[in-house]
C-alpha cells in the first residue's frame, strides 16, 4: 500500500495525528496559531523521526534537560521544519498556507494529499460559551468554511473533523445543518457520531463529535469502531509517580514501582525509564482548606462539595446559588470527568484524589488521563501547557479512528 500523506489544521498539540502517526500516516503539513504548540508538534515530530532512525537517546537527552532545543532540532531535516506551519487559518493566510503545502506535497513520491484532519476551536459551540457568541460576525462559527477551503484546495479522499457535541445544538442546530450543506456543495458525503473515549482505553469521560466526509466518487464510510472493555480505573495511572506537594516540580523523575497493566496494555509507559514534567500548581492555604473537605466528602461519601457547603469563613465568591461544583475531585476508583482548557486557569474542578498530597493534579497526570505517552513532551509555560492539554483529542481515540480510517483506505 502506498503511503498516505494527510494535513493537520487546528492542530494544537498534533494529538488527534498521534495515532495517525503510529499507524504510519505521513503528515505534509501542521496548521496551528499558537507558537508553544507549534513547538509541542516539532518536538513530537522529533521524537517519531529519532524513533525511526533508531536514534532516541538523542530525544530522551533533551527531554532529560541534558541539550537544549536547539541541539535537538538539529538533528531533524528541514521538512519537518517546514511542515510546522506557525499561523492563524484565515482569509489573508490561506494562499501562502497553500503553497507550502504544496512544495512539501511536490517532495515526496506520492504527491497526492489523501486526508485532512482537524479540530476547529470549540468555544463558538460549547454550551458553556454560548451566551457571549455573536453568531452572525464571530469568525469561529464559520471556520468549517475555512476548512472546506482546503478540501476545494487539495481534493483529499476523506477528511475527520472533531469537535464538540455542543455543535449539533449551536444556534438552534443551524449551523451545523449548513455546515453539512456545505461539505455537501463541495462534493463530500459526510456521517457523523460522538464518540466517548472512555470506550476506547482513555480513563475519561469524555464525549466528541466525529464527521468523517469523503469524496463523492469513492467508496467510504464512517469506520466501524469496537469499544474496548476494561477494568481499569485512574489510580492505575497516579500509583507510579511521586507523590508532589503544591507547587512541587519534578522536570525529571523516576517511577516509583512497575508500570501498571494498564500503562503497559495502552503503552502510555513506553520506553524510557523516567517520566518528565510531573509539574503541581501552587495554592493558597484558603483553597486548601476547600480541597480537603472535597477529598474527604468524595472519598468517604462519593458526593460532590457542593460551594454551598463549604464553611462561610472560606468562601471567597458570593454566589453561593448557581455554579456549586466549583470544586471536583477526580475519580481515582472509577474515570475522571473531561479534562477541558479551563485547567489551565486554576485546578479547582481537577483535584488529586489522594487527601496526603492534597492538590490538583500535575501536568504529567492531566496528560496521562488524556492518553498521551510518557514520552510526549509539552513546550511552553505551565499555563500554556495545561490548555494544550485540556484542548487534546486522546491519543488513545485518535488511533482507534485512525485504525478504522485506514482499514477502509487499505479497500480503496
Amino acid at each position: 500500500m502506498k503511503q498516505l500523506n494527510y494535513i493537520d489544521i487546528f492542530a494544537g498539540t498534533s494529538a488527534l495525528s498521534e495515532g495517525f502517526r503510529q499507524l504510519k500516516f505521513n503528515p505534509v503539513a501542521y496548521i496551528e496559531m499558537d507558537a508553544e504548540a507549534c513547538l509541542t508538534i516539532k518536538t513530537r515530530e522529533a521524537y517519531h523521526h529519532l524513533k525511526e532512525a533508531g536514534k532516541l537517546d538523542t530525544y530522551y537527552d533533551y527531554i532529560s534537560g541534558n541539550i537544549t532545543r536547539d541541539s535537538l532540532y538539529k538533528h531533524i531535516p528541514s521538512e519537518i521544519e517546514t511542515s510546522v506551519i506557525n499561523s492563524e487559518i484565515s482569509d489573508s493566510s490561506l494562499k501562502n498556507i497553500f503553497k507550502i503545502i504544496e512544495i512539501n506535497l511536490k517532495k515526496l513520491p506520492n504527491n497526492e494529499l489523501d486526508l485532512i484532519i482537524g479540530g476547529p476551536p470549540c468555544q463558538a459551540y460549547s454550551i458553556i460559551g454560548r451566551h457571549c457568541i455573536d453568531w452572525e460576525n464571530d469568525h469561529r462559527t464559520k471556520l468549517y468554511v475555512q476548512y472546506g477551503r482546503f478540501l476545494k484546495e487539495f481534493r483529499p479522499k476523506v477528511f475527520v473533523f472533531e469537535n464538540v457535541p455542543g455543535i449539533y445544538t449551536a444556534n438552534n442546530g443551524s449551523y451545523f445543518t449548513h455546515l453539512k450543506k456545505y461539505f455537501r456543495k463541495i462534493g463530500y458525503e459526510t456521517d457523523d457520531r460522538i464518540l466517548n473515549a472512555k470506550d476506547f482505553g482513555v480513563l475519561q469521560n469524555r464525549k466528541r463529535v466525529f464527521i468523517v466526509g469523503w469524496r463523492k466518487d469513492i467508496q467510504f464510510s464512517f469506520p466501524e469502531l469496537t469499544p474496548i472493555v476494561h477494568n481499569y480505573t485512574v489510580e492505575d495511572i497516579l500509583s507510579d509517580l511521586s507523590p508532589l506537594t503544591p507547587g512541587q516540580v519534578i522536570n525529571k523523575g523516576r517511577y516509583r514501582k512497575l508500570p501498571s497493566e494498564y500503562l503497559r496494555q495502552f503503552d502510555l509507559s513506553n520506553g524510557a525509564d523516567f517520566y518528565t514534567q510531573h509539574i503541581s500548581r501552587p495554592h493558597n492555604s484558603n483553597d486548601l482548606k476547600i480541597y480537603r473537605l472535597a477529598i474527604e466528602k468524595w472519598n468517604k461519601e462519593r458526593k460532590r462539595l457542593r460551594y454551598s457547603d463549604i464553611p462561610e469563613r472560606l468562601q471567597t465568591h458570593k454566589n453561593t446559588r448557581s455554579f456549586l461544583d466549583r470544586f471536583k475531585v477526580v475519580d481515582g476508583k472509577g474515570v475522571s470527568h473531561t479534562v477541558v482548557a479551563h485547567i489551565a486557569k486554576d485546578g479547582h474542578y481537577y483535584i488529586h484524589p489522594d487527601i496526603h498530597q492534597c492538590r490538583s493534579i500535575s501536568v504529567r497526570e492531566a496528560a496521562r488521563i488524556q492518553s498521551f505517552p510518557d514520552d510526549f513532551f509539552f513546550e511552553g509555560s505551565r499555563t500554556s501547557i495545561f490548555r494544550q492539554i485540556g484542548n487534546a483529542v486522546p491519543p488513545l481515540l485518535s488511533l482507534a479512528l485512525a485504525k478504522g480510517i485506514k482499514k477502509q483506505f487499505e479497500m480503496l
